[in-house]
């Protein structure tokens, strides 16, 4: 934002081009109500100044909400890709183990077979 902003008096009269003659306003009060009228123009213009400012910082906010908003979509995807690699992975994990374990009892009842014979025999 600027500062005040400041307007000089300049001779500003009511007067018609095609007269010759000064006219003031119709009030007769013409350098006081330019000033009025200078005041509400300045102070119009910091309001609208004001006003822009606020959006722009709100366009602002939008993008960098919007940025974030990418971000986290790009961060799902990340880790919906990583949950569905780790579930893959979890299934293979628990068929190898139900594998090991058939094989275990497979080896486990080959052995008692074996002392079990050992045993007869002995």
């Amino acid at each position: 934002m600027t500062g005040p902003r400041t307007f000089a008096k300049v001779g500003m009269t009511n007067r018609s081009p095609h007269s010759g003659s000064d006219e003031t306003t119709a009030s007769g009060n013409g350098p006081a109500e330019i000033e009025r009228a200078t005041r509400r123009l300045v102070a119009a213009l910091d309001a609208l100044e004001s006003a822009v400012e606020r959006r722009r910082d709100a366009d602002r906010d939008e993008d960098e909400l919007a940025n974030r908003i990418q971000a986290l979509g790009a961060d799902r995807s990340r880790l919906a890709d990583e949950l569905d690699n780790t579930l893959v992975r979890s299934r293979k994990l628990e068929r190898t183990n139900r594998e090991i374990g058939e094989r275990l009892d497979a080896a486990i009842g080959t052995i008692r077979t074996m002392l079990d014979e050992v045993e007869d025999e002995g």
